[in-house]
């Protein structure tokens, strides 16, 4: 399925309804280019998690760690600097992804597809741009139907498949 988001803080408020989903051990895979809003998205999962302190995009340093209640983690990695799987399993990534003690989020997840392929725990979401501040982000229908269900905040609409970016 296919939401528009009207604007970033709408895209953060979308994380945050998503991470009301999600369960430790999932992997959030984020694809998109440049500037579609990766980060914005991850900033609301980790708002929604609990997570008070800032946000970035950790591409210097691959892979940033925020403590949750309960013994739980948030990882958040960014892949852009990383060439491909063997040199994301010599960075030590496999302790990171699937933790069952853990969510983790993935920007830049088509550098480590085979370590995430065909794994149940995997939600892939794709960002597109629209224009300056709206974006299209497309999710796995099964989740997409769960967070029509919780309810979708203001900003954020569901659209057709066949709709055209514009």
């Amino acid at each position: 399925m296919f939401f528009i988001s009207q604007q970033p803080e709408s895209t953060v408020e979308f994380g945050k309804k998503i991470a009301s989903l999600l369960k430790p051990g999932m992997v959030v895979a984020l694809d998109g280019d440049l500037g579609t809003g990766k980060t914005v998205i991850s900033r609301g999962i980790a708002r929604g998690l609990g997570v008070t302190s800032p946000v970035t995009s950790p591409t210097f340093t691959v892979a940033q760690e925020y403590a949750l209640p309960d013994n739980r983690f948030l990882y958040h990695l960014d892949m852009y600097r990383i060439d491909d799987e063997n040199s994301a399993l010599a960075f030590g990534i496999d302790e990171f992804l699937f933790a069952p003690n853990a969510i983790t989020i993935v920007e830049w997840p088509e550098r480590i597809n085979r370590l995430l392929e065909d794994d149940q725990r995997l939600l892939s979401i794709h960002l597109q741009h629209i224009n300056e501040i709206q974006r299209r982000l497309e999710i796995p229908d099964a989740f997409a139907e769960k967070l029509c269900k919780a309810g979708l905040p203001g900003g954020i609409s569901l659209c057709s498949a066949k709709e055209t970016l514009s």
